[in-house]
């Protein structure tokens, strides 16, 4: 569970009980950007979504009670939800989510401290949406693979599969690691292939690609890109066409427009 920052803590304490509300804020756009009167933040129940101005840049605030708790699952997708909607109109750097500050006058803070670094980010960013393309392995397709490719591997499958039912499990010990070792090296070396190619099949689409850790063990391929509006429909033919030649090996999922997450490298709240 997310925990506010030290400073939002520090100056609430400062400040005494009269105060129950700190900023919570989700992240910096170009000053001219205003949310709707209909836009609605994190918490129970949810306050209206603002904007704090400080020349050519603004902060989306909304506040939140001093003593609730940060991190339930509702507040992410909330916080989500403000900066994907946005970008969709503007510009977003979103900020590390939990960060809370303890009053107007901290946020304009931020804003003058990081004005220069937040507008350069901001000019970069401009027309510009970041996709997650997540393919996920066909558990037979890629076991039949593996078996094809590395001998071993269909050796040790058929001496398990052909052994006595009576034969005492210790003594396919030895074969059963090795087997779960190959496999899991040859998924590995897919993945990182798999991968490779995805990146450079959409390269001339793209403006630039991150590839993300894997989260689950038949993960074949995890990548943020960052695309040009302009070219966003070129880029999802292109995802099309890789989706189409993957079929029936993985199963691929194209997720966006979102907020460029991973592409934000700007001084962050207490940094």
């Amino acid at each position: 569970m997310s925990t506010r920052t030290r400073e939002a803590e520090q100056e609430s304490e400062a400040q005494g009980s009269e105060q129950s509300t700190a900023y919570f804020v989700y992240g910096v756009v170009p000053g001219d950007v205003t949310p709707t009167e209909e836009a609605r933040g994190l918490g129970d129940p949810p306050l209206a979504v603002t904007t704090v101005t400080r020349s050519e840049i603004g902060a989306l605030v909304s506040e939140v009670p001093l003593d609730g708790p940060l991190g339930e699952p509702d507040d992410l997708v909330a916080y989500q939800r403000i900066l994907d909607g946005t970008v969709i109109e503007a510009p977003v750097l979103p900020l590390r989510f939990g960060t809370v500050l303890a009053d107007r006058e901290s946020v304009e803070r931020l804003l003058d401290d990081g004005h220069d670094a937040f507008l350069a980010a901001l000019n970069e960013l401009d027309d510009r949406t970041e996709f997650i393309i997540r393919g996920r392995y066909v558990e037979r397709a890629l076991l039949e693979q593996i078996l094809e490719d590395v001998p071993e591997a269909a050796r040790l499958r058929d001496s398990l599969r052909d052994a006595p039912d009576d034969l005492p499990e210790q003594s396919t010990m030895d074969a059963r690691v090795r087997l779960g070792e190959i496999v899991n090296q040859a998924v590995e070396a897919t993945r990182t292939t798999d991968t490779g190619n995805l990146i450079a099949a959409l390269e001339p689409l793209t403006v630039t690609a991150i590839e993300r850790p894997p989260t689950h063990e038949q993960d074949a391929v995890h990548v943020a890109v960052l695309v040009d509006n302009a070219r966003r429909r070129k880029f999802e033919r292109g995802v099309e066409a890789v989706e189409k030649r993957w079929r029936g090996r993985v199963e691929l999922r194209l997720l966006g427009p979102l907020a460029p997450y991973d592409f934000v490298a700007v001084p962050q709240a207490g940094q």
